[in-house]
């Protein structure tokens, strides 16, 4: 729905289908708008996301705010690192971390999960202490447990202090 929404509304799009460094798009428009070279970028005309059983990622070309256009990103999982596009990643990060407690058999209660940005999202559950830094997202942080300081303020250390972690490690 939402690679059919970006071609209705003219937004520039690409996918990455597997967890290598290239990144697939329609046409030319994602690679003139943003001009990312972090990723190969390769042009393959007729691109549709129907023939792919999975997708890695889906990027989408523009400014914020203009993303809040989009009715099918708001369901989804996504983030922004780069002015030019956003990229929707289907993870799970709370799965992960449950996972590793289970295998080592600790308890939730113990858990801290630091975020900054909606990727982060599906960490803040009740299930466990969720911080939130200072340049955070709002949605994150409206259900952060505590809100630190920037990461560029020394807020993971911050909230490490304001939890007496320290103190613990003694």
């Amino acid at each position: 729905e939402l690679y059919k929404e970006c071609e209705a509304k003219g937004y520039p799009w690409g996918l990455q289908i597997d967890n290598s460094k290239t990144r697939l798009v329609p046409d030319e428009r994602f690679i003139d708008f943003t001009h990312d070279v972090y990723i190969k970028t390769e042009v393959r005309p007729g691109l549709d996301p129907n023939q792919y059983p999975e997708i890695y990622k889906m990027y989408i070309a523009c400014y914020e705010p203009k993303e809040q256009e989009l009715e099918a990103l708001k369901s989804l999982p996504w983030c922004r690192y780069h002015k030019e596009y956003l990229f929707v990643e289907p993870t799970d990060k709370a799965y992960g971390i449950k996972r590793i407690m289970d295998h080592l058999g600790a308890d939730y209660k113990d858990v801290i999960v630091f975020g900054d940005n909606n990727n982060d999202l599906s960490m803040f559950t009740d299930d466990w202490f969720k911080v939130a830094m200072g340049n955070a997202t709002e949605k994150l942080k409206e259900k952060a447990d505590y809100i630190t300081a920037d990461i560029n303020e020394d807020g993971i250390y911050r909230a490490c202090e304001y939890l007496h972690l320290f103190d613990q490690a003694e």
